[in-house]
Parts: C-alpha cells; structure tokens; sequence
C-alpha cells in the first residue's frame, strides 16, 4: 500500500474539494426518508451529476469520469468532510450499477445508468422477504414465464428507499422444480418499475416513524426479457456478486467515518468534560477505529489496482463499519447527555445512531457474516445449521 499519491490524484482532489465547497448546501437538506426530503436529494443528485460528480468511477459515456478506486476514495473522503448530503441513489450506484457492469447487456447499461446516476430514477432493493431474511436462497417469490417476459408474484419486505423509489431489483425464484436441498439454484434476477400494474407499495416507519423502507405485494406482474440481468435460473450467482459489493468497499466507503470521528472530536473539544477519562478514550477509540477502518480501505483498494478481489473478506469488512458505527454514535449520545435525546432535524447524532442499529442486519446479519469469517477464511468446521 502506497500512500505517496501522485500529482494528478493531488489535482483531482482539489478540483473535488472546490466544487463540493461551492456546492454542498449549506443547511442540510430534510431527511431524505420524508417525500418532501426525497425529492430534496433527488434534486441533489442531479446536480452532482450535472458535472459528472455523481458516479466518478463510471465512464463517460454513462455519466461518470472514468477514475480510478484511488481516486473514488478520495472523492468519498471530500465528499464526507464538505458535509454533503445522504446519497439517496446508494441502492442503484452502489449495488445495482456494479451488478450492471458485470452481468448486464450494453443494452441494459445504456438504457438503465444514465438516469440512476442523474437521479431521474431512483432504485429500491427488493431482496427480502417475509420469511428469507439472511436466508435469502429459502425466497418463495415467482418468476413465471409467459410471452416476451415473465410474471412476478409474491410478497419483499424491507425494502430500502422503495416507499417513494421509481424502480426495484431483487431475486424471484423461476425454476420452482429445484431440489429442495438446492434452493440457490433456479433463481433469477430481474428489475421492475414499482408503478406497475399488479404493485402494492405499503411503507415502513422506523423506530422514528419515517418511511425508510416498504413492503413490495407483486401480483402477476409483467416483466420484460430485457429486465432480466444475466442468464435465467442464474441469480444466485449474479446476486452473490451484488452482495460482495454492498458488504465490501461500496456501500460504507472510510471518508463517512473519518468525517463522522472528526465531527465527534469537535463535540467533545465543545463540550467534553476533561475529568471523564472514560469517555475521553471512547472518543480515541472512534478517532483510531476510523483511521484503521481508513487504512485497512487503502489497502484493499491497491489489491483490486492489482488485479485481486477481496471475497470472503468482505465480511470482515462489513461486521466492523457495522459494529463501529453503533459505537461511534453511542459515545456521541454519551457524550451529549440528555440532549442527545431530542429527536428533531437538528440532532443528526440522534438519527444517524438509529441508522446504524441496522447496520449488523442489513447486507447480510453479522451472524451469517461471522460464519462466513470462521468457515471461508479461517477453515473451521461448519457449525449445526
């Protein structure tokens, strides 16, 4: 791992920094998990991709810059600490948009990218079910051929973003003859609009009451052949690919925590009592959590510059941004006292420490991701399932 960057990733990091300083909104826009804040961040997005800030690393042609992970790094780590808004589009860019470049058609990267990174069309994750949580390969939602596509019936929930999103991708099972003791085989994975005909959209309030996620009720909706990404009965496959992903680098990039341990710092420097040794090394802890979770990032990304991947290790990544983020925002909560405890706009400590108690179940629960980390990467004995 080299951190002695180049002149021109310097230049890039400029150019990012000034834009985003005469850019960034000064007030922070409304909860993007409101239809009013919605619309605010959609809005944000299409300015970020008016000069083709949205999607760095895609290429041109789609809207992006063609940079390299380095470079996207750094964007992330501006972006973080000018204070830009929540990405509303994460789901697409992050998830769908990779899935895309893998498995799609150039059809499909064509007619689909472009508007995700402008933010005309927002993306909802549709992978859940009512019963198939971890578990995803146990999904009892249908994908049932007819003429020039499919039919999809059958009920996702927990569906981020898809309360006011436009579109949705999930897996559907399409080869309902499978042995049972193989459920990961005949999937498919396929995307939809969620104004469809034969879509119920019923959201779900967070502890705080907003919407951040939805139930998806599919009754016999039509599906074109060219929504379907990649081969029929091959989703599993496809999906695990989309997974790596959002566990890995994608979904909780190091600039959102540095940031978020620098803003901590300042609390504690504004209103730390200096007698409280004990939560004077929580707040150190967050400090160093950050700047390893930071290095440990530099230094996957020089594997991927050179040819690896990171597979199983992904896991690794994602029970520790999880576990890290709960603390971090619990020694901010501590460190407030009881104002900590105001539930309004002004209070991002109180709204992002919500946030992340999802965060050991979503992508994966930390107890999959743990079996995971003792099975593929230290070589111990499969547990009793």
């Amino acid at each position: 791992m080299d951190l002695d960057f180049t002149a021109e990733e310097g230049e890039f990091r400029q150019r990012a920094r000034a834009w985003l300083t005469r850019h960034v909104p000064s007030e922070p826009l409304p909860s993007l998990e409101t239809r009013e804040g919605f619309a605010a961040h959609r809005a944000w997005e299409s300015e970020l991709s008016a000069d083709r800030w949205s999607v760095v690393s895609w290429p041109e042609e789609y809207g992006g810059q063609g940079v390299d992970i380095v470079k996207w790094l750094m964007f992330e780590e501006e972006y973080f600490a000018a204070g830009g808004p929540a990405r509303v589009s994460q789901n697409g860019i992050n998830l769908l948009a990779p899935t895309l470049f893998d498995f799609g058609t150039e059809e499909q990267r064509a007619r689909v990218l472009p508007p995700m990174a402008s933010g005309e069309v927002i993306w909802a994750q549709a992978w859940s079910e009512p019963e198939s949580g971890s578990d995803l390969a146990s999904l009892r939602s249908t994908a049932r051929r007819t003429e020039g596509g499919w039919l999809i019936s059958g009920q996702k929930t927990w569906s981020s973003r898809a309360a006011f999103a436009d579109r949705a991708f999930g897996l559907f099972r399409s080869d309902p003859t499978v042995d049972s003791a193989k459920p990961h085989r005949g999937l498919t994975y396929l995307m939809f609009p969620l104004d469809a005909d034969g879509v119920t959209v019923r959201p779900i309030g967070r502890l705080d009451g907003k919407p951040a996620f939805a139930e998806l009720f599919l009754d016999d909706v039509f599906v074109p052949d060219e929504d379907v990404i990649g081969d029929p009965g091959q989703g599993w496959r496809i999906a695990m690919s989309t997974t790596g992903n959002e566990r890995g680098l994608t979904l909780r990039s190091p600039g959102r925590f540095v940031a978020t341990a620098d803003r901590l710092v300042r609390e504690w420097r504004a209103d730390g009592d200096a007698t409280d040794t004990a939560l004077r090394d929580r707040v150190a802890d967050a400090v160093i959590g950050a700047r390893a979770y930071q290095l440990f990032t530099w230094a996957s990304a020089s594997r991927f510059a050179a040819g690896e991947t990171i597979g199983a290790e992904s896991s690794l990544n994602k029970v520790f941004w999880s576990e890290y983020d709960i603390a971090l925002h619990e020694t901010a909560l501590d460190l407030l006292g009881a104002e900590g405890e105001l539930a309004d706009e002004s209070n991002a400590w109180a709204e992002g420490y919500v946030f992340s108690l999802a965060g050991p179940i979503y992508a994966g629960t930390n107890e999959i991701q743990r079996d995971i980390i003792a099975e593929r990467l230290l070589g111990l004995p499969k547990g009793r399932r």
